[in-house]
């Protein structure tokens, strides 16, 4: 087994240890106390030993003969014996392992900036090295980027040591590679930290970007935005916007950010163009046109069903091209979706063929009134069948739900806000439920197991107030934490953090739950929250986001009367298509008595807790309720702004995408210089393109892609996208992402001027507590020869004073 390392662990003093070193052969060691362990490094020798002893009193003992007493014999054996022991000791490689502070090498790994989006500020890396430097620390300089590419997140990744550290000296507009986000993760997880300087821009640059549909209905107006943004001091900028070629827009600034709104209709179908040319002086011109391309279809064509008239009808016909019946006829193969409004179900129509309509991707809006619902015999129809909602109030049905309560070092700060936030959950959860609770760190606690609510909320709110924090966050821990507490039943985890931490861990966990029917939902808490990790988690769990002010709306969800202090009508979950950005001021006066079924989203309540709006799944298609209405059965202030854009959406959903009837090119969607786009094509055949190869993806669905190398507009197959500048030139200064990267690291904000400072850290940081080894083979050498050089003056000694012979007597 010669040139493999091993190490033997002997229990001993305080502990057990094991301290590996390079050797030949076994060692051993043993642990005093936690700070210094004694071993052997070389401990087979000790073999010799007994060899020695057995030879020695041979020679000294066995047919002993001469003048010597048997004292004097005793004497010098124990004299050799001990100075064998000493070289077989010493040849045994003695050692011991001390814990000291000591101090290294100190080193700074400095990673510079050089893409374009760093030129607005001043180039001061060799001021910052030479600053470190001049406090007796290496730095190690690492260029990032270059032109318009800005790997920064590889950069970082590449660059961490375990327990290490980095400094960044960048804007942090990552344009390739990984986000900052992965690699903040993965300095998390080998404990390494990242510290910033990022330097704020003093060079002039503006760039311009256009916002709006990138799909329209023919002849429904639309409304753009076309925005002027930058850094550095103020300066002219004139801005001017075309749609077709056609100028549309002009205006002239010093200050930014500024947003140019317009409205504009499209009267004919195909790709159209949208430019936005600023004229200024500043760094690049690359960013000074952005050019936009918009599908326009014709208008989804919609069966209005209804016994009545109601305004509903009219507000609908400025969006899309409306048929109206009474009733639903056999062949709706021409509609994306049906609307039916206050209408008894045994009017209805053909509900077979609806159903068969749904099912095969349509859509269904079903809208209350007086005659609807509860009080239109929907109970046990097959219309209602296809509905989110069933008819009749219903009772609040328990629920297992797990409270998973980060208590993590991160939320440390904000530890008084988590449990206030954790209370206030609790309160709004009905007494049928039961309810567990679990705290996690970079692991998960069990803190009580899932019981009826009614008998532990007292023991629960104790438990809360009791929980301290410490340690490395993993959200995901926590996730997994609240499934495993729920076992094998159905329910929901209610996360509270303040979601720093990567998500995609824990939006992974929280799907596999959503797979097994555990919903989860996020309450962000604390003094700085990640809500984009929060949000990602809740969609990945099919459950929502709120925050610690939105905790009363919970109380809607899980059993309580609704939401204190609530007026009008209160949105439950903004991260839907539905319901994202919409702003509610109605507040109808009417609902119809329908609970949510398991399953369905419930987007929209009363402030008593009444569903008001609710969709789901049926089949391939969507259907949504509206439940909220006037006392004369219209949707009232529903159908004014701003309110009445919740309407459009509502639709907009269960219309679904425009195009899924059409053939041809269906979506090729704008891009950036060196970034791919997909152009997706219907029919029958295969396409051909000179500009791109297709690939069959779906049943008469073919798919190319294509890298535009070049600013402009491009055509596929008669159809237009637009390439824009690189995302290099898209923004400047630095990005928020840096201070969730240094916070979540444990890093510094730095200044340019605070070359010094990262200099006195980093030596800090090498100066450290590590074990250190002292070799003690000399000693008992040296110990050996000390006995022996006495022993044997000692007996000459005992000559010259007795004039007895040399020898001693002995043989």
């Amino acid at each position: 087994m010669l040139g493999l390392a091993a190490t033997v662990s002997v229990r001993g003093g305080l502990g057990a240890a094991a301290v590996p070193f390079e050797a030949p052969i076994a060692s051993v060691s043993v642990e005093l106390t936690e700070a210094l362990s004694v071993g052997l490094a070389r401990p087979l020798f000790l073999v010799a030993l007994p060899l020695g002893v057995l030879a020695i009193w041979a020679l000294l003992f066995r047919g002993a003969e001469g003048t010597a007493s048997e004292r004097s014999r005793r004497l010098l054996f124990a004299a050799r014996v001990l100075v064998v022991a000493l070289v077989v000791l010493g040849a045994a490689g003695p050692h011991t392992v001390q814990s000291r502070e000591t101090a290294g090498e100190p080193s700074v790994t400095l990673l510079v900036d050089r893409s374009d989006s760093m030129a607005v500020a001043p180039d001061v890396a060799n001021r910052l090295e030479s600053s470190i430097e001049s406090e007796g620390v290496s730095v190690r300089r690492v260029p990032v980027g270059t032109n318009d590419t800005s790997p920064v997140g590889d950069a970082v990744a590449a660059n961490l040591r375990e327990g290490g550290e980095v400094v960044l000296l960048s804007d942090g507009r990552v344009t390739s590679g990984q986000p900052l986000g992965e690699a903040t993760a993965l300095a998390r997880s080998v404990n390494a930290t990242v510290s910033v300087v990022s330097p704020d821009p003093r060079t002039t640059e503006r760039y311009v970007t256009v916002a709006g549909p990138d799909k329209a209905s023919r002849g429904v107006e639309n409304r753009f935005a076309a925005r002027i943004d930058g850094v550095g001091p103020n300066t002219s900028a004139t801005l001017t916007v075309r749609v077709d070629g056609e100028q549309v827009a002009e205006r002239t600034t010093e200050t930014v950010p500024t947003t140019v709104e317009f409205n504009h209709t499209f009267n004919s179908t195909g790709s159209h163009t949208v430019t936005a040319e600023i004229d200024a002086l500043d760094r690049f011109s690359e960013n000074d046109v952005y050019r936009k391309t918009v599908r326009v279809v014709e208008q989804p064509e919609v069966l209005y069903v209804s016994p009545g008239e109601y305004p509903y009808r009219d507000y609908l016909d400025q969006l899309y091209d409306v048929d109206t019946a009474e009733e639903v006829p056999e062949d709706l193969s021409e509609y994306y979706a049906v609307v039916v409004q206050d209408a008894p179900a045994d009017s209805v129509g053909n509900v077979d063929h609806l159903q068969e309509f749904v099912i095969e991707g349509g859509g269904l809006v079903v809208v209350g009134g007086q005659n609807s619902f509860d009080r239109g015999g929907y109970e046990g129809s097959n219309l209602a069948s296809m509905l989110p909602v069933t008819v009749g109030e219903g009772q609040r049905s328990a629920t297992d739900i797990v409270l998973a309560v980060d208590v993590s070092g991160s939320a440390e700060e904000g530890m008084r806000i988590q449990k206030a936030t954790a209370l206030s959950v609790l309160d709004q959860l009905g007494d049928e439920n039961e309810v567990g609770l679990v705290g996690f760190n970079f692991r998960a606690y069990r803190v009580a197991s899932v019981e009826p609510l009614s008998e532990n909320r007292g023991e629960l709110e104790d438990k809360l107030r009791r929980l301290r924090s410490g340690g490395a966050t993993d959200i995901a821990a926590g996730v997994r934490g609240g499934g495993e507490l729920l076992g094998d039943r159905r329910g929901t985890v209610i996360l509270v953090s303040d979601g720093h931490d990567s998500p995609d861990e824990a939006a992974a966990v929280a799907s596999g739950l959503a797979d097994r029917g555990i919903r989860v939902v996020t309450v962000g808490a604390g003094e700085r929250i990640n809500e984009r990790t929060l949000r990602t988690i809740a969609g990945a769990g099919g459950g929502s986001y709120f925050r610690a002010t939105e905790t009363t709306q919970l109380g809607i969800l899980f059993g309580s009367a609704g939401a204190p202090g609530a007026s009008g009508l209160v949105v439950l979950d903004r991260t839907h298509f539905v319901t994202a950005g919409v702003t509610l001021t109605a507040s109808p006066d009417s609902f119809n008595d329908v609970s949510v079924r398991s399953g369905a989203s419930f987007l929209v309540a009363g402030e008593n807790g009444q569903p008001a709006l609710a969709t789901w799944r049926y089949g391939l298609g969507r259907v949504a309720t509206i439940t909220a209405h006037g006392e004369d059965g219209t949707l009232d202030g529903l159908l004014r702004e701003p309110d009445s854009l919740l309407l459009t959406r509502t639709t907009n959903y269960a219309v679904g995408d425009p195009e899924r009837k059409a053939t041809g090119v269906v979506g090729v969607p704008d891009t950036r210089v060196g970034e791919s786009t997909s152009v997706t094509y219907r029919g029958t055949e295969r396409p051909t393109a000179a500009e791109a190869s297709f690939q069959r993806v779906g049943e008469e669905t073919y798919r190319a892609s294509l890298t535009p190398d070049e600013a402009g507009y491009y055509e596929v197959l008669n159809a237009t996208y637009a390439a824009n500048y690189p995302r290099e030139y898209a923004a400047f200064g630095p990005d928020p992402a840096l201070r969730t990267l240094v916070e979540e690291t444990g890093g510094e904000e730095y200044t340019v001027a605070q070359g010094q400072r990262i200099a006195r850290a980093a030596a800090q940081r090498s100066v450290g507590v590590r074990p250190v080894r002292t070799d003690w083979t000399w000693l008992p050498l040296v110990l050996g020869l000390l006995v022996f050089t006495i022993e044997v003056s000692y007996r000459r000694l005992q000559v010259r004073r007795r004039n007895r012979p040399a020898d001693g007597g002995l043989p």
